[in-house]
């Protein structure tokens, strides 16, 4: 991406982060009118609260420490907090508004209007604070989503296949070695033929997955075929050379526009992110990547953003493996998503082509989950069976 358009959309983000704040702190100051001392406090643990994230993230680009490490935690919890705020005091604003034309609030509210506000400021922080307790834990523990899928091709020498997939890991700062060897756990249990990552395996730069040494965990996952992975946006936005260095790294092969054949029974095709061209890459269209597939085998692709869905149709492909989504990760978010995507999150068939959009494993920004829960796919592949001669 080149560096003034990147100015320019994070200039607009900061801006509206800044303003979103700036309301958000204008009414909870305002809730605490007659109290000095808890006003001074919260206006220590907002300016602490709303810096916290993008100076963590700015001083990270240069050094690391437990400091800095903190504030991106800090702030990446603030993050899912400042959405709830944000849609609970609106409510609460648009509700003000309704009530001084038409009285809606029971007579006991509008009796003593600072002690009502002290009140709704109090409850809102006590629903947001277990809002955000609810939904890390719900975003701590992946669930195994087990499915059945048939291609009606034969798969050479074998039957089926048992695939285990996870996609949007987003392994860096916030999602840490710990969580790392669980997922890997978790996915080494399933005894797969084949593990595939489709992209966001690494969240920002590299660096700081290097110095977790994660690779030495990723080379903990076994298959009978192999790992296979493809780029998702996160790697060009962190560096994509680097990303995909280290991730092989970890015995993961990468397909970038490439296909693979596996055991001499199916094809597996990984595509470069969608972003790859705003990032000075190339992205070959899926024609050209199967011009010397055999496509009598089955065909298995894995491409992180489920955006034109009908190209893998078009070409025949028989089962598609997509994430990106995060199926919005924050209530209200997915409602966006359904809106944006063809698919936000799970099956989909479009003639004799079936999609899986997956909801990730990981976390993106704040590492909370609230409307979906975050899964690793046990998908069990069955082939059509051979005609006797």
């Amino acid at each position: 991406m080149r560096k003034p358009m990147f100015f320019l959309i994070l200039s607009i983000i900061l801006i509206f982060y800044f303003l979103l704040n700036a309301y958000l702190f204008h009414r909870g100051y305002n809730a605490l009118k007659e109290t000095k001392i808890l006003k001074k406090l919260f206006l220590i643990m907002f300016i602490f609260l709303i810096l916290a994230y993008p100076l963590g993230r700015f001083f990270h680009l240069y050094f690391r420490s437990v400091i800095i490490e903190f504030l991106v935690i800090a702030g990446s919890f603030y993050l899912g907090m400042m959405v709830y705020f944000f849609i609970f005091i609106f409510i609460i604003d648009i509700l003000r508004i309704i009530n001084s034309f038409i009285p809606i609030f029971p007579s006991f509210l509008s009796l003593n209007p600072a002690k009502t506000t002290q009140i709704s400021f109090y409850t809102v922080w006590c629903i947001v604070i277990a809002i955000t307790f609810v939904s890390h834990i719900n975003a701590l523990f992946p669930r195994i989503r087990s499915m059945e899928i048939e291609i009606e091709k034969p798969g050479g020498e074998l039957e089926g296949l048992n695939i285990a997939a996870v996609t949007d890991i987003h392994l860096g700062t916030v999602i840490l070695n710990s969580r790392l060897r669980y997922i890997v756990d978790k996915i080494n249990s399933l005894s797969p033929d084949i593990i595939l990552l489709p992209g966001d395996i690494v969240d920002e730069d590299v660096s700081s997955v290097m110095e977790q040494n994660m690779a030495s965990i990723l080379k903990r996952l076994k298959a009978t075929f192999g790992v296979y992975a493809i780029t998702g946006n996160h790697e060009y936005i962190g560096g994509v050379k680097e990303a995909v260095k280290y991730i092989r790294d970890g015995n993961i092969t990468v397909l970038m526009d490439s296909t693979a054949k596996i055991a001499n029974s199916f094809y597996l095709i990984g595509r470069k992110d969608l972003v790859a061209k705003s990032f000075g890459d190339s992205r070959n269209s899926l024609e050209n990547i199967l011009a010397h597939v055999d496509k009598s085998l089955p065909l298995i692709l894995m491409d992180h953003q489920p955006f034109n869905l009908e190209e893998a149709e078009t070409n025949g492909i028989d089962f598609q493996i997509s994430g990106h989504t995060h199926h919005g990760q924050l209530f209200p978010f997915n409602f966006i998503t359904k809106r944006v995507y063809e698919k936000s999150w799970g099956y989909l068939r479009k003639n004799s082509t079936q999609y899986y959009i997956s909801c990730g494993v990981g976390t993106w920004g704040p590492p909370l989950r609230l409307g979906n829960r975050p899964e690793i796919l046990n998908i069990k592949v069955l082939f059509a069976q051979k005609q006797s001669i």
